[in-house]
């Protein structure tokens, strides 16, 4: 079954409820960088979030430096941004 991606209003809604995410300048993701005190904090993190990924099927795009930690979400299957997108970043936000 295929995953709709999200139109405009859709996405607006979305993003309307995760302020911290941004939406990439493509308008396909949505991106947001985390800040934390050290490397072993961003890499539990990460770990939460993989172990929460892994359960739902969808698996973000990331980047890790040190104390630091962006994520990008989007949906390929949908060509862009999808429910899917928005139920992770909501998520990813309370684990934080």
């Amino acid at each position: 079954m295929a995953i709709p991606r999200l139109d405009e209003a859709e996405r607006d809604a979305a993003l309307a409820v995760l302020p911290q995410w941004t939406l990439r300048a493509d308008g396909q993701a949505i991106v947001r960088r985390f800040t934390f005190a050290g490397f072993a904090e961003a890499f539990a993190f990460m770990t939460r979030v993989a172990l929460y990924a892994e359960k739902a099927d969808h698996h973000p795009e990331w980047t890790n430096v040190w104390n630091r930690v962006e994520i990008t979400l989007t949906t390929h299957d949908a060509g862009g941004l999808s429910q899917r997108d928005a139920k992770m970043a909501k998520a990813i936000d309370a684990m934080v």
